[in-house]
């Protein structure tokens, strides 16, 4: 019994240190794309880049809100962008008849080096190479 139990224990201990070291390998990872996005804040600014009102999808993608998050789209299909507070944003949200009238909320999201990583669709792009093409485009963004 004894030995069921110790194993029990070590097998918790390997999981908590597995989730803790993955855990640690995000926030390093949000930590160096957020430079990259103050980066980019910082350049859109000196390049006379004027920030828009964002637009949510609805998660069905069937309805547009306006948001209260003035900020650049990175996508042609507008899914994410970065906001002049310097956050990031992936731009859907659920439906509500709230939000048609008021606005949807927007939260930040925590930014990763790889735009659409883990999300199912195979459509990733490096994060500097959606801020650098943003950037190249100037005012003349899609």
């Amino acid at each position: 019994m004894d030995s069921d139990a110790d194993w029990t224990r070590q097998r918790r201990q390997a999981i908590a240190g597995h989730a803790a070291a993955l855990e640690a390998g995000r926030a390093a990872e949000a930590r160096e794309a957020a430079a990259l996005i103050d980066e980019f804040v910082r350049r859109a600014g000196e390049r006379g880049l004027t920030p828009g009102t964002l637009q949510a999808r609805t998660f069905d993608g069937r309805a547009t809100y306006r948001t209260h998050v003035r900020g650049w789209y990175l996508k042609s299909n507008r899914s994410v962008a970065v906001g002049e507070d310097g956050e990031y944003y992936v731009l859907t949200v659920p439906a509500s008849l709230r939000a048609r009238f008021a606005g949807a909320d927007l939260t930040p999201s925590r930014p990763r080096l790889i735009v659409g990583a883990g999300g199912g669709d195979g459509e990733t792009v490096p994060l500097k190479q959606l801020l650098d093409q943003r950037l190249e485009a100037g005012v003349s963004w899609p």
